[in-house]
């Protein structure tokens, strides 16, 4: 769905989380001719999504990145930020959760994430950030057995004035 669309339909199809509140929906590619005349167009926006101070922990602990500025409250409200950030490796790994809100492909084999062409964290994510996501598709090419789709993400914070995360995914489409 284009983002009128996606919006218009939120608000007159009823389509609503367990909580009453506003879904989205992804735009549902059924074609590599889909995908292709879909480039350069935005794709919607992706649900809210609140970092707390759960999430930074455990992300600490998965990839062993344990700074002051992410995981102690106490000494973070003493710093730049006025309390705990989120890791900006954090941020970029919600792009699987805010992709498949944003695009789906039908009729493929397998998807599989390529890799990313250019990643920045132009913003920090203050524990308690609701954050969304937007993306265009930037590049459909043909490969070996399907396609690879390159897709421009921006994560935003509600209130704020930068991305927090800009980034362009690669994933390929085995048909």
């Amino acid at each position: 769905m284009g983002a009128g669309i996606a919006h218009w339909a939120h608000h007159t199809l009823g389509i609503r989380d367990a909580g009453g509140r506003d879904m989205a929906e992804p735009r549902i590619f059924t074609s590599v001719d889909d995908l292709r005349s879909a480039v350069g167009e935005q794709l919607g926006y992706t649900d809210w999504l609140e970092v707390d101070q759960k999430r930074i922990d455990l992300f600490a602990e998965a990839t062993g990145d344990h700074q002051w500025i992410h995981v102690d409250p106490e000494k973070a409200a003493t710093g730049p930020f006025g309390t705990t950030i989120a890791h900006g490796y954090l941020t970029l790994s919600l792009l699987p959760l805010f992709g498949p809100q944003l695009i789906k492909v039908e009729g493929v084999k397998m998807g599989v994430n390529y890799g990313t062409n250019k990643v920045r964290f132009p913003a920090p994510v203050p524990v308690g950030s609701r954050l969304r996501a937007t993306a265009t598709i930037t590049g459909v090419d043909d490969v070996t057995g399907g396609v690879q789709v390159s897709v421009a993400f921006t994560v935003e914070r509600e209130g704020g004035d930068k991305p927090v995360c800009v980034a362009e995914s690669v994933s390929r489409y085995y048909l």
